[in-house]
């Protein structure tokens, strides 16, 4: 359902569960040359629904929604023909090959500037496919095997990381590393954004697949 006429404008359906983020990416491509927003989801449900029921040619999707993570919705909003461009706050190199091997188009900031995301949003229903150009690389690496992002953990994410294979709970975690369960919190947040994982157990799976632990 490519836009590969250019005398028709890009029909976009927005998937985002915030009003006033929606409403601003609203405003902002509904005002742009050759762009037109056809519908917005606050759901996966109402995505995949709104999907069939608009025909976009893009779909604009809001990673994290507030019934979960919105990746696992990529390969179905896509498979009428509608290509998916994410937009996330946390963007890891882990994070956009998920993108890419869920079938995304692309992965950007929530911060990049509305002109960036208007060319964007033109590229990908041209048949592009756009990453943030600070992660492009590190996903080209990953996708044929010559980088296993290992690099993006610090120390002490790496020895959290050790601790979460061993099956050390978030107690356990702070004891042995000798710091407060908040700090332990972040610690594991941290390592779950960089590895593109939802969970701990999914972490520990992520970073045996890719080397980083045995």
């Amino acid at each position: 359902m490519s836009s590969a006429d250019p005398s028709r404008p890009v029909r976009v359906l927005l998937v985002e569960d915030h009003d006033m983020v929606a409403e601003a990416l609203q405003l902002a491509l509904d005002g742009a040359d050759g762009i037109t927003v056809v519908g917005r989801a606050r759901s996966r449900a109402e995505a995949v629904a709104d999907v069939l029921a608009h025909a976009p040619d893009v779909v604009l999707l809001d990673r994290r929604l507030a019934n979960g993570d919105a990746l696992g919705i990529v390969a179905q909003l896509g498979a009428g023909g509608a290509r998916v461009l994410v937009l996330t706050g946390d963007a890891t190199p882990a994070i956009a090959v998920q993108v890419a091997k869920a079938g995304g188009a692309g992965l950007l900031l929530k911060s990049s500037q509305l002109g960036v995301l208007e060319t964007a949003v033109r590229d990908v229903a041209a048949g592009g496919v756009v990453f943030d150009p600070d992660l492009l690389s590190d996903v080209f690496d990953r996708l044929t095997g010559r980088s296993t992002g290992g690099t993006a953990l610090t120390a002490r994410e790496r020895e959290t990381l050790d601790l979460l294979a061993e099956g050390a709970t978030t107690e356990e975690i702070g004891r042995r590393l000798g710091v407060s369960r908040n700090t332990t919190r972040n610690h594991v947040q941290r390592v779950l954004e960089k590895l593109g994982a939802r969970s701990k157990l999914e972490a520990v799976a992520v970073a045996r697949r890719e080397g980083l632990i045995g």
